[in-house]
């Protein structure tokens, strides 16, 4: 009995059906009866399109969004909360953009089926061994010997707000008023998250407060907590302006103490100073420290202690949507193949490579045996990958309108790479169409271009052939960015011992074969999760801004990729101009800035005022504090730069930097030597650096 059947009982053949041969009375005409409002024809035909009941349970679980793992949740029914969104929702545009995803998806999930039960007929021995050959070389790999800390603030935006106004702590609050970007705990026991449309908070919970997004205030807060893990780790690695990973390996055995106990100090000093609360997750990894800061919030830690079957345990029953790294499109993918934890991805390796490919299969491995990256280090210590600015703006589609608002995104764009002195072989132009759907080109020039007349030219035919392809094309967002980045940086002393200091082991030996150094998968694939909760955060935007303004976009709001705050708040209203955002580098809507970018605040000029009130500088060579003095600085390092000096430095260094333009890797922790950091006082300048961002 097919689906159908079940539910049509009273189908041809039925106990209940009226003998053939009897006359029934005459119907009424279709157009006289009427369902819910609607006439029997208009209910048909939307019966028709309607989606099947596998279509609205996928479609409504999307529609819970990127945020339904966040902490403070666990009494919510979610279920209650998608079919809130769903009705919310439907209709709209974004309604209709979700759908399609989720139909497209819902076929590309059929075709993964359709291959898996093909490879269930072949035989896979070949593929299992390669996989068991694969897990024994990345067990091999297993550091156990690092503490390694994830810190996560505590509903941060909505806890400085509460530090000025203590009576929102027992009320449910949140922060953003079109899209909200956090709430107390108070608001998630209603289902309110971030990344959540406002109006649709409203209606789970009617009495939550919004407040407007202030980020000289959350800058401010950052730097006072990040002042407090630099005497942990100055080491410290930003991932966000509320999250950090420390390597506290080292502090742990110069002050005797366990990794809870320092933990523990650490929570208590952030709050005495700092007025906040954080959560921490410790771990032999970065990976499992990630998914343990989210366990016993707020204001907890949680451990997984550094023993290979105490992982091993952990990861088994953990679902893989909590591994960073895994959006929803990955965790429909992998479910509709029978993967809902981590343990059962080792019952299903030999398929793995055949039906997501090769870089997916080793990411998979990698996170059923628990392991990941050990190596913590400053952000701009990492190597950046783009440099972008996109512009999202009122549907416009006159073509002259469109060319000056490219003219501007590449001089936004020009201002931003010469900030970080890059420029980039590969161009891209990515547009918004008003119905949500996104288009990207490229196009890689005859050189490497950076100036805002090269990359107008340069883009200006993807632009055109676009309008071409998409007739009445009208756009809401546009944007420009370079990658496969090559440095424009005049090569300095820092830069040369920075290379130096990079290119040695943990212990200060030098390496000597490049595939000692430690790579994961990890970082491409929580980019991609990134990029996908990015890209449901604008689509919510634009809809929260049709729902409450009646499509009343008035003034543009420009502001990097992946950027929805830079100059407006989510609702488009300009923010007081006390800083210029436009140029900075968000990553993500909580306030992530890209590896080696920072805020405008306090810009370069600003900088070197505060640089010049130090009484001395420390030279880059000898280490030795020279007087705060141009003229006799570069005097002393004239000396300092004798041949005898180099090539002291250049043979303790373990040999001269590379000549190719291979960035250096990151070292390796396998071998399970402990990574030396030096303490860094106060006034060293890298780490007045250091961001949470």
């Amino acid at each position: 009995m097919t689906e159908e059947d079940e539910h049509h009982p009273e189908s041809e053949g039925s106990p209940d059906a009226p003998p053939a041969s009897a006359q029934p009375d005459p119907a009424p005409s279709s157009s006289a009866v009427t369902v819910d409002g609607q006439s029997l024809d208009e209910a048909i035909e939307a019966a028709k399109n309607a989606p099947t009941p596998s279509q609205h349970h996928s479609l409504k679980h999307h529609l819970l969004g990127p945020s339904l793992t966040k902490a403070g949740q666990t009494g919510v029914d979610q279920k209650k909360v998608a079919e809130i969104i769903y009705e919310a929702s439907k209709g709209s545009k974004y309604f209709n953009n979700e759908e399609a995803k989720d139909k497209n998806l819902t076929v590309k999930i059929d075709r993964i089926l359709k291959l898996k039960a093909q490879l269930e007929k072949l035989d896979l021995k070949q593929d299992l061994r390669r996989a068991d050959a694969y897990i024994t070389e990345l067990e091999l790999s297993r550091d156990l010997s690092q503490y390694v800390v994830h810190i996560d603030c505590d509903a941060f935006y909505a806890a400085v707000e509460e530090i000025d106004r203590p009576e929102l702590k027992t009320v449910p609050m949140a922060v953003g008023q079109g899209v909200l970007t956090t709430c107390n705990y108070e608001a998630r026991k209603y289902g309110c998250r971030s990344a959540m449309a406002g109006f649709v908070a409203k209606k789970l919970c009617p009495q939550l407060i919004c407040l407007p997004l202030n980020f000289d205030k959350y800058t401010a807060k950052a730097k006072e907590v990040r002042a407090v893990l630099a005497e942990y780790d100055p080491q410290f690695e930003s991932s966000s302006i509320d999250e950090a990973y420390l390597n506290v390996t080292n502090y742990c055995d110069d002050h005797q103490l366990g990794p809870e106990d320092a933990i523990v100090q650490l929570q208590n000093e952030v709050h005495e100073r700092c007025k906040i609360t954080i959560s921490a997750g410790i771990a032999p990894n970065a990976k499992i420290a990630k998914i343990c800061s989210n366990k016993n919030k707020p204001n907890g830690q949680f451990r997984v202690p550094n023993d290979r079957v105490a992982v091993m345990a952990f990861m088994r029953d953990l679902p893989v949507r909590k591994v960073n790294g895994v959006g929803r499109v990955l965790e429909r993918e992998l479910d509709a193949i029978g993967v809902r934890t981590c343990g059962d991805i080792y019952e299903h390796r030999a398929y793995l490579n055949r039906l997501f490919g090769e870089k997916t299969n080793q990411f998979l491995l990698q996170t059923y045996l628990g392991l990941g990256r050990t190596d913590v280090q400053p952000a701009e210590d990492h190597e950046r990958k783009s440099v972008g600015t996109e512009s999202t703006f009122r549907e416009m589609s006159s073509k002259t309108e469109l060319r000056s608002k490219l003219r501007h995104i590449a001089e936004e764009l020009e201002k931003d790479m010469k900030r970080v002195e890059v420029k980039g072989r590969t161009l891209c132009l990515k547009i918004k169409l008003h119905t949500y759907e996104v288009y990207t080109r490229q196009v890689i020039p005859p050189k490497a271009i950076l100036r805002a007349d090269d990359l107008y030219n340069y883009s200006l035919p993807m632009l055109t052939k676009l309008e071409k392809e998409i007739p009445n094309m009208r756009l809401r967002l546009m944007g420009l960015r370079c990658t496969s980045l090559l440095s424009t940086r005049k090569a300095d002393v820092d830069s040369f011992f920075a290379n130096a200091k990079r290119g040695r082991k943990s212990n200060g030996a030098p390496r000597d074969h490049e595939d000692e150094w430690e790579t994961w998968p990890d970082e491409e694939f929580e980019n991609a999760a990134r990029n996908e909760r990015q890209a449901e955060f604008e689509e919510l935007k634009h809809w929260s801004q049709e729902q409450e303004q009646g499509h009343q976009m008035d003034h543009t709001a420009d502001h990097t990729f992946n950027s929805p705050f830079p100059g407006t708040d989510v609702l488009g209203h300009p923010k007081p101009q006390t800083q210029d955002l436009s140029t900075a580098d968000w990553h993500e809507p909580f306030g992530r800035y890209k590896y080696g970018s920072a805020p405008n605040t306090p810009d370069k000029p600003q900088l070197a005022k505060q640089n010049s009130k130090d009484d001395t500088w420390d030279c880059p060579i000898c280490g030795v504090a020279q007087s705060a003095n141009d003229k006799d600085f570069n005097e002393h390092i004239d000396l300092c730069l004798s041949r005898n000096t180099i090539r002291d430095a250049v043979a303790e260094a373990g040999g001269p930097p590379e000549d190719d333009e291979r960035p250096p890797a990151r070292p390796s922790s396998a071998a399970g030597m402990k990574r030396k950091a030096t303490m860094v006082s106060d006034g060293d300048r890298k780490q007045k650096k250091l961001f949470f961002a």
